[in-house]
């Protein structure tokens, strides 16, 4: 094994070029890999803060199993079951703290906090609050407000301080009587205040939303669970997870797999690369094999020699990858950061890193390397020692692979097939056979698409463009490779370029209809369920008493349970919002489904939720709701904006306050009288407004343009992820060019002999390398177009279900990109072969060996 080790070593030293393109390909994957999977952890903790402080003395935590409040009398039902020691009942909400309610120093640094409202009486029976200074709330208090240390420093506050928290009526101002030492995670800290004063902050007079009880000391934990189920009944959990975790968890997987994903396309990529390499490695090393063979070594020494190679390269390349890719998860971290600080109020801690992440990316990392080597170190075991006495020449590729060509040829037809049927699972792995179909074939069609594209490349390189289309024919195995690399980046850049002009028409068309109004009059988070506290109906009866106004409707907000799975609860007037906006129906009639929610227990449920659930007007839901399991017919599919992607139903607000006991309005909608001074309306609205912090006035118009700049930006950082899937490509083709320069090196010494100019033979050189970036060009457009309708055709029956139509529109856009992308790598990778090239030196050039 020692002479393997330094047979490879050697090798590698001698090629550093080629060597460092090479590992290049696994340093770029691991780094995607790697750096990516860090992101999910770090987005996990932001969620899971909450469920992460410590419990103190508590044993038991029973929240309502549909996640929304219950009344205070609970507490002492709770209170008469055997083995319960003591039970203190709490109202808790994140909200969002307004820029305006913070001092200068604060902002950026803090954006939400956790109220708590406490028995002040029971509290410390079943938790600790460590006082730094100041005391405790008792009975008598008002608005009196404990604040830990941590956040204390932030803000400044010393006890006898005030600090100011949005609420339903507005503002409330609390003093702090209090600063406890109670370990909190920075961004999700915690102020209490007394449970009173936080039922009126939230407009949830008598609510609760959680229980925390101490067992009898020597209680069996199991007998006492069993027995408050059965006192309570099936409306509570007894659980310390918050409601949503479960759902944001299966989110957190499907972004883990999207992630997982992409780092292994780009190791895949980098798989086709080093197979590229060492292909050619053992071409050019078959005088170098035979004389090892005649001088004694085994088949099995050749085949460990490469491998040897394909190892130092991974292990050297992972651990590359690992540290640039931890800076690549830093660097995501900060680019996301702004984000999530302004549409969900969170900080993104550093990244962590996870055994699991780990193991993947080194295991693929290194594991991909010695596979894509195998079948080259293979084929370098059948070289014989009569190797050593042939002289070295450029190989010429032969065509031996008729079988290999007509199983490709049948892949490609079995492909055609399923997109033929018109089944959209039969369409996705068609997509992926057309694509495995292209690359086995690819061989075949080099000759033919050189000879196009060479006609068209000859037009500006005249005597070049000949010669490089000579060059890329004698080795077409090797340039189909390298253009497969090629074809799998642009065909996904194409494919989500698809997927993009086919959905956000209808994003736009959703975004009219639902947000419609004259004015917006929007939480501080656009997730309704994220911090926002709401108003009382106050707000909106004042808006309706001025003058100038037509009309005015809200969103209200609950949460609830059906079948065990976590549903947002969005309440409006069915009669006033239908007139203003609307949701876009994909089933069921529109007037008859808001009739029916006006007259009965009737919801109309989005898209996503009908989807995942085969829900279907006429269907009857059990919601889990504060007041025990309600059903509720479904009367239609239909979806506003804001809450697409979220699992929804729609109900009437006088039922979602019957047994939801919601009345507080997340968002309102406001349209003017016709002929009305709309700068005198706005005056008017904003006057009303600014005393509730924690809403914003838009007019629809610029609110929509807003958004539409948002999804550009995002579009935009899409695409630029996605043209990162090129450089593996790049590197490839820089890594074929460099190898074809060394392999021809004295037949560009003989031409430079005969007159050719340092010019000309970089020239030939950059035709080469635009004609292998046409070839992959042309790969990749067919196999995305492909892939995108594939795509769009299996997400149609959720697209269909929540008012998306589920055509397929041409990504011209995509497409005109793919072709700059094309043409851009293969200027670029043409730059240090044509250099290396040109600069050979003429008499060294024909006497290399």
């Amino acid at each position: 094994m020692n002479i393997q080790l330094s047979l490879a070593l050697r090798y590698l030293r001698g090629r550093l070029l080629r060597t460092t393109l090479t590992t290049l390909a696994i340093v770029f994957g691991v780094m995607i890999l790697f750096g990516l999977g860090t992101m999910i952890p770090a987005m996990s903790q932001i969620f899971q803060q909450g469920a992460a402080a410590a419990a103190n003395k508590v044993d038991l935590t029973v929240t309502s199993a549909s996640g929304s409040t219950f009344s205070m009398q609970q507490v002492n039902v709770l209170r008469q079951v055997d083995g319960i020691a003591q039970v203190s009942g709490s109202l808790r909400q994140n909200i969002v703290m307004p820029t305006s309610l913070l001092p200068a120093s604060a902002q950026g640094k803090v954006s939400s906090v956790t109220v708590v409202g406490l028995d002040p009486a029971t509290a410390q029976t079943v938790r600790s609050y460590p006082l730094e200074n100041g005391r405790f709330l008792t009975t008598g208090d008002a608005n009196a407000m404990l604040v830990p240390a941590s956040l204390a420093g932030t803000l400044g506050l010393h006890t006898g301080d005030t600090f100011t928290l949005p609420s339903a009526e507005g503002t409330t101002t609390f003093t702090v009587v209090g600063i406890v030492g109670l370990p909190m995670l920075p961004g999700n800290e915690e102020v209490y205040i007394p449970l009173a004063a936080a039922q009126q902050l939230l407009n949830q007079p008598g609510m609760i939303n959680t229980m925390e009880a101490i067992f009898v000391g020597g209680a069996d934990r199991a007998r006492v669970e069993s027995a408050v189920r059965a006192k309570l009944g099936p409306g509570f959990s007894l659980t310390q997870v918050d409601q949503g975790l479960s759902v944001f968890a299966s989110a957190m997987n499907l972004g883990t797999t999207a992630f997982d994903f992409f780092g292994v396309l780009v190791l895949v990529m980098g798989g086709f690369i080093i197979f590229n390499t060492f292909r050619t490695i053992v071409a050019e090393r078959r005088h170098d094999l035979g004389m090892l063979r005649a001088l004694g070594a085994t088949r099995r020494m050749i085949l460990w020699l490469i491998l040897t190679e394909g190892l130092i390269q991974g292990v050297v390349g992972t651990a590359l990858g690992l540290v640039l890719g931890y800076g690549l998860g830093l660097l995501a971290a900060a680019a996301i950061n702004p984000v999530m600080q302004q549409y969900m109020h969170r900080s993104l801690s550093a990244p962590p890193i996870t055994l699991d992440n780990l193991v993947i990316s080194i295991s693929l990392g290194i594991g991909i390397t010695l596979f894509s080597g195998l079948l080259p170190a293979r084929s370098a075991t059948k070289v014989t020692p009569l190797e050593a006495l042939r002289p070295s020449v450029v190989g010429v590729e032969t065509r031996s692979r008729r079988r290999g060509d007509i199983v490709a040829i049948v892949i490609i037809a079995i492909a055609v097939l399923t997109l033929l049927s018109g089944q959209s699972k039969l369409a996705m792995l068609g997509a992926v056979l057309f694509m495995t179909g292209l690359v086995l074939i690819a061989p075949l069609l080099v000759t033919p698409l050189a000879a196009l594209f060479g006609r068209i490349i000859e037009t500006i390189y005249a005597r070049e463009g000949g010669i490089a289309r000579g060059n890329i024919t004698r080795q077409p195995g090797r340039a189909a490779v390298t253009a497969s690399s090629i074809m799998i980046a642009l065909a996904i850049l194409i494919a989500v370029g698809g997927l993009f002009s086919s959905i956000l028409p209808t994003v736009w068309r959703l975004s009219e209809k639902s947000l419609g109004s004259d004015y917006l009059i929007m939480p501080s988070s656009l997730v309704l369920s994220s911090g926002n506290v709401g108003a009382g109906p106050a707000l909106a009866n004042e808006i309706r008493k001025m003058p100038g106004i037509a009309a005015v409707t809200s969103l209200r907000l609950a949460n609830a349970t059906v079948n065990g799975k976590a549903l947002q609860v969005i309440g409006i007037d069915p009669l006033v919002y239908s007139q203003i906006a609307g949701l876009v129906f994909s089933a069921g009639n529109e007037h008859d489904a808001y009739a029916a929610l006006a007259d009965s227990r009737a919801v109309i449920a989005n898209g996503i939720f009908a989807a995942s659930n085969n829900i279907k007007p006429g269907d009857v839901l059990p919601l889990d709701t504060a007041e025990g399991r309600q059903d509720y017919r479904v009367v239609g599919i239909g979806l506003d904006f804001l809450n697409a992607k979220i699992a929804t139903v729609y109900m009437s607000q006088a039922n979602l306050a019957q047994d939801f006991h919601q009345t507080s309005d997340v968002m309102l909608l406001v349209n003017r009288e016709p002929g009305a001074d709309a700068a005198s309306v706005r005056a008017g609205l904003e006057a009303i407004v600014s005393r509730y912090p924690t809403f914003t006035l838009f007019d629809s118009t610029a609110f929509r343009a807003e958004q539409k700049r948002t999804y550009d930006a995002i579009q935009v950082m899409i695409n630029v992820l996605l043209i990162v899937l090129t450089v593996p490509a790049l590197i490839a083709m820089i890594n074929t060019l460099a190898i074809s320069v060394i392999e021809r090196t004295r037949e560009i010494g003989v031409l430079r002999a005969v007159g050719s100019t340092r010019r000309q033979i970089g020239r030939m050189i950059q035709a080469e390398s635009l004609l292998l970036a046409a070839l992959g060009t042309a790969f990749g457009i067919l196999a995305g177009l492909w892939l995108g309708y594939a795509i769009v055709g299996s997400l149609g029956g959720v697209m269909g279900m929540s008012g998306f139509v589920g055509n397929y529109s041409f990504p011209l856009a995509g497409v005109l990109v793919a072709i700059a992308a094309g043409l851009l790598l293969g200027v670029l990778a043409a730059t240090i072969p044509a250099r290396q090239a040109a600069r050979l030196d003429i008499v060294t050039a024909l006497h290399y060996e």
